[in-house]
């Protein structure tokens, strides 16, 4: 399986670790009254999609960046891939 990476271009997946669901980049507050459940579903809780599903992904042998990678579970087919750190600072940025 291929990933294009966004700044190397297509790499082989054996450069990368898998690490799970792209939801990983949504930590919980801790500082909030409901952090004590939150960060219980954020630990044990995952979806196990069949079709597109974002997936975060670690290029241990490269550049060690962390990708979200866009894959169909079905057929593996990788539909795309950002960098995750754009993603988050996306993300904090409009307060999301």
């Amino acid at each position: 399986m291929l990933i294009p990476h966004p700044i190397l271009g297509l790499r082989d997946a054996r450069e990368f670790t898998y690490l799970g669901d792209a939801q990983l980049i949504d930590r919980p507050d801790p500082s909030t009254p409901d952090a004590e459940p939150a960060f219980c579903d954020y630990v044990y809780l995952r979806d196990n999609p069949a079709g597109a599903h974002r997936e975060l992904w670690f290029h241990e042998h490269g550049d060690r960046s962390c990708l979200v990678v866009t894959r169909n579970t079905v057929t593996h087919e990788v539909l795309g891939a950002e960098l995750a750190r754009d993603i988050a600072l996306v993300r904090k940025s409009s307060g999301l």
